[in-house]
């Protein structure tokens, strides 16, 4: 796993960041099929979607219904760049005229979100995650880390950190017979 620090100034707009967007060229293959549940702007993703339908992407839905609309193993990869805390998220819905509920902010709503990516990106896609942790998608989803970006923005700001996480192939267990006791020779 890399690590990479580079300072750069602050944009509400991720893929904007010089840092961010050089990342996201070293992964992002035009023709493949990524997705967005989240855009904002700027998104280069195949199938973009944000609750804001001025923003002209492909999709205006809610982030779990869009990424419900593909079947497993569908994309090559997905930009994962949701509001980065209930505030943000209130300021989201607050701009489409829409209430947020405790359910919008249980961590039921992330995990499961986490869940509809793993199930539609393909084996070997890429995920990259974007906020203010390190989390990701995780290993427990059956997914790597392969590296890490962190983007300071100086004076009160937060970094931005960029995980990019490969998903692996499902290993199976082996049923292992175990006996207690000798056993005899045969």
């Amino acid at each position: 796993m890399q690590i990479k620090r580079v300072w750069n100034m602050p944009n509400k707009w991720t893929f904007t960041i010089k840092p961010i967007k050089e990342l996201i060229r070293k992964y992002h293959n035009s023709n493949d099929m990524w997705l967005d549940p989240f855009a904002g702007k700027n998104s280069p993703a195949t199938y973009t979607n944000d609750l804001h339908a001025e923003f002209g992407n492909t999709h205006s839905l809610d982030a779990r219904e869009f990424i419900k609309t593909f079947d497993d193993e569908y994309a090559d990869g997905i930009f994962y760049d949701p509001p980065y805390s209930p505030r943000q998220l209130k300021e989201c819905y607050d701009g489409i005229g829409k209430t947020l509920t405790q359910d919008d902010t249980k961590a039921t709503f992330w995990s499961d979100m986490k869940d509809e990516m793993t199930r539609v990106v393909k084996i070997g896609g890429i995920i990259m995650s974007f906020g203010w942790s390190s989390n990701g998608i995780g290993k427990t989803r059956g997914f790597e880390i392969l590296e890490i970006l962190l983007v300071p923005h100086g004076g009160m700001h937060n970094d931005t950190i960029v995980v990019v996480e490969r998903k692996l192939p499902k290993v199976e267990e082996e049923n292992i017979d175990i006996f207690e006791g000798e056993m005899e020779a045969s």
